[in-house]
Order: structure tokens, then C-alpha cells, then sequence
């Protein structure tokens, strides 16, 4: 979704807004990307102005563009971020989008065959019902080819009711080897406050590996020999927005790249910290040299 970033009002006084790329599974694409990892992406856009740059955005990235459908009269999806005292707000503009017409028929079979892990969240599910249905398809595929499947929780309520997406998301987690939910889904979600607790819950229902994002507080990775704390990592935020994804991205590619999860967690967190000093969901998002400096690692 094309963004429009809140920025402090300018000298007459009007309210500016910064322009950036969006949407959490694009975002998280291009974490990945920027972590070294090889990603294609999998979508639908306007065949438009909005849906063009994106196109362009992507493959400048280096993210394979060949499963991204184009379509006419049904336009690009937009949102605008507003930034206050409670942090940040979105206001979005994704209803008819050509994300939202995206179905089973539609899903690129060889391709996703052919991945090492498959990524999707609940939005991708909650933007329509074909949507969510494209989703599952997706996931049979993988899962009938060998290839892992990752997802994001990622509610939103003004997508869809919390005991439909409960019961859509935890039907995809079923199928998923990593789940990525963050804190404030899952407790609303689940019903469960303990952040052990929502883990071993997600861990119940198969995944291998489950990371609880915390936002400032860090995350904790579950997996079958237990759970470990991963602490923050030092930043000075100022735009919490695609945090999560940066995470998800990030995390993924470590993973891909021969991490233990633990390492892959803690290069996720940094790299998701550091994207939080600057604006917007995807230009700050740092590349795996300046992640690799912050922990003090060879790249």
C-alpha cells in the first residue's frame, strides 16, 4: 500500500506527509531482502501510477516481481500514518483494492514449490474472503512441496470480527512451521496475558518455532527446548511503523541463512529497533552491514 508518513507541520503551518512504500508482507519482503535473503513476492496491484512505482520499488530491491499481477480498474491500495502521544495511527484505503480481489486461482503453484519458506499474516487474510481462501491455498502447495510456512497474526479489527480472524488465523497457524504473532493480537486473540502462556498455546498448535514480539520489551522464541528472553536492543524510536514486519523479515532470512533461531531473533530485533529511528515503514529499514556493526558480528 502506497504511504503517507505524518511529519512535523512546516513552517506555514500545514501538515506534511512523507510518501513511502507499505503493507506488512511487503515490508517484510524487503527486510528480508536487505537481510540477503533471495524473495519473490506474491500479490496483486492497480494498473496504475501507484502500482507501477511499486513494481520498480520492488525490483530495486531485488525482489523477484514475476508472481505481482497488474490490474485494470481496481486500484493500488493507499494509507496515511498520524503520529501522537499514543504513538502511531493508521487511516486506511484498501477496500476494492486489487490486493483484495486476489484468489486461489490466482497463486503461482511452481513458484511457491520452489521457495524454502512461505510467509504470509493475517491480513492477507483478512482483506476478503478470497483472499484468506488464496492463502490457504498457497500453504497447501508448500506444504505438499516440503516448504516451511512462517505467519504473521498481524490483526487488525476493522478488517473482520476477532472471533472470525481468530478462527481463520489459528486455522493457518495449525498449518504453520513458525508463527510470528505479536503481543497485542495474540492477547486478544487467545484471551491468554502471560506472554509464556500465549507461546506454549501457539506451540500447541504445531508450529516448531513461535516468536512472541513485545515491541520495547523485546520478544520470546519458544521452541521445543524451551523459551528464551530476547532483550531489546538500544534505539531511540521515532516511527514504530513496519517494526514487526522488519522483525518477520529479517528473522526469516537469518533463518534461511543458516542461524540458530535464537541469533536469528536477536538479529531481528536489532534490525527491527534500528528501523524505528526513522520514518516510514521501509527507508529506514537497514540493510545486514549496519545490523551486523550494531551486535558486533562479522557479515
Amino acid at each position: 500500500m502506497l504511504e503517507f508518513n505524518q511529519q512535523t507541520p512546516g513552517a506555514d503551518g500545514r501538515m506534511l506527509y512523507l510518501e513511502g512504500f507499505g503493507g506488512d508482507t511487503s515490508n517484510a519482503a524487503v527486510a528480508a531482502a536487505r537481510a540477503g535473503a533471495s524473495v519473490a513476492y506474491v500479490t496483486a496491484v492497480g494498473r496504475d501510477e501507484a502500482g507501477a512505482r511499486f513494481i520498480d520499488f520492488w525490483r530495486g530491491e531485488g525482489i523477484d516481481t514475476s508472481a505481482v499481477l497488474e490490474r485494470s480498474g481496481q486500484p493500488t491500495a493507499s494509507y496515511v500514518v498520524t503520529h501522537g502521544k499514543d504513538g502511531h495511527a493508521f487511516l486506511y484505503y484498501r477496500a476494492g483494492s486489487a490486493a483484495s480481489f486476489y484468489a486461489p486461482a490466482d497463486v503461482p503453484t511452481e513458484l511457491i514449490a520452489n521457495a524454502k519458506i512461505l510467509f504470509a499474516s493475517g491480513i492477507s487474510q483478512g482483506i476478503s474472503n478470497s483472499a484468506a481462501d488464496a492463502v490457504f491455498h498457497a500453504i497447501d502447495i508448500a506444504r505438499a512441496a516440503g516448504v516451511r510456512v512462517a505467519y504473521d497474526t498481524n490483526y487488525r479489527p476493522r478488517l473482520w470480527p476477532k472471533a472470525r480472524a481468530a478462527a481463520v488465523m489459528h486455522a493457518a497457524v495449525a498449518h504453520a512451521d513458525i508463527a510470528l504473532p505479536s503481543l497485542e493480537d495474540a492477547v486478544t486473540l487467545t484471551g491468554l496475558t502471560r506472554p509464556s502462556d500465549i507461546v506454549d498455546f501457539y506451540l500447541r498448535m504445531g508450529p516448531s518455532i513461535v516468536v512472541l514480539k513485545l515491541g520495547a520489551q523485546g520478544a520470546l522464541l519458544g521452541t521445543a527446548d524451551g523459551q528464551v528472553a530476547i532483550p531489546p536492543h538500544p534505539c531511540t524510536p521515532i516511527d514504530g511503523t513496519g517494526a514487526g514486519d522488519t522483525f518477520c523479515g529479517s528473522f526469516l532470512a537469518r533463518l534461511l541463512a543458516g542461524d540458530t533461531p535464537l541469533l536469528a531473533c536477536q538479529y531481528a530485533g536489532a534490525a527491527a529497533a534500528i528501523k524505528t529511528e526513522g520514518y516510514g515503514a521501509v527507508a529506514p529499514m537497514p540493510r545486514a552491514a549496519k545490523v551486523m556493526a550494531a551486535l558486533g558480528r562479522a557479515t
